[in-house]
């Protein structure tokens, strides 16, 4: 495959650069922002797209196995996120673990000394297993969503979503249950590969 513009960075050179953990067959794109870098554990087979940025900045951010991160999102985990195995963010998906004061009681953003604004709360956000995400969809605080969910595209999630439901809207409502064979594909392919009996590609670059 030929590409313009950017390489993938691998193990090694993740590793080299301070990333907290680093697993086997990881590629993050070189165009990929990386915040707090020691706080950031890459689980095996991961990959991360073009423009994305990744900020554990006073938090952490934690990845499983099998993960794909889709170009141009953005997860601010200042109070922690974490993502399940097999979880998969479609472009432009944005994950908040920190809000500022919207009341006006406190002053907000970065550049306000903290005696002025509202210290954060710890709301970390956990994306579960088998987890996708469509594109544009916004994660914010506080959020839990179970295993195998499936987000419609734009959708705002700010509430915890239960497992295996299928979701779209703004803000996301449940539309109906979804088909749960991808535990059994999962399976397999775990069995295959502890067989020998599949080679895994570079995070399919």
């Amino acid at each position: 495959m030929k590409n313009h513009r950017g390489r993938f960075m691998r193990e090694a050179e993740l590793r080299e650069l301070g990333v907290g953990k680093v697993g086997e067959n990881v590629a993050v794109h070189e165009t990929c922002v990386m915040v707090d870098m020691e706080a950031i554990r890459f689980g095996d087979n991961v990959r991360i797209d073009p423009f994305t940025l990744l900020s554990a900045a006073g938090g952490w951010l934690h990845f499983g196995d099998f993960i794909h991160v889709s170009s141009n999102c953005s997860i601010l985990a200042g109070s922690g996120v974490e993502l399940g195995d097999f979880a998969n963010l479609s472009a432009g998906v944005r994950i908040f673990s920190r809000t500022d004061d919207y009341t006006g009681e406190f002053l907000t953003n970065p550049t306000v000394p903290p005696a002025y604004t509202l210290p954060p709360a710890a709301r970390p956000v956990h994306v579960g297993r088998h987890v996708i995400l469509g594109a544009n969809t916004i994660v914010l605080p506080e959020v839990e969503i179970g295993e195998g969910t499936a987000v419609g595209a734009a959708a705002l999630i700010r509430r915890s979503l239960d497992p295996w439901g299928i979701y779209a809207g703004a803000p996301a409502k449940f539309l109906r249950n979804r088909r749960q064979d991808i535990v059994d594909h999962e399976s397999r392919l775990k069995a295959a590969i502890a067989a020998g009996e599949i080679d895994l590609p570079v995070a399919r670059l």
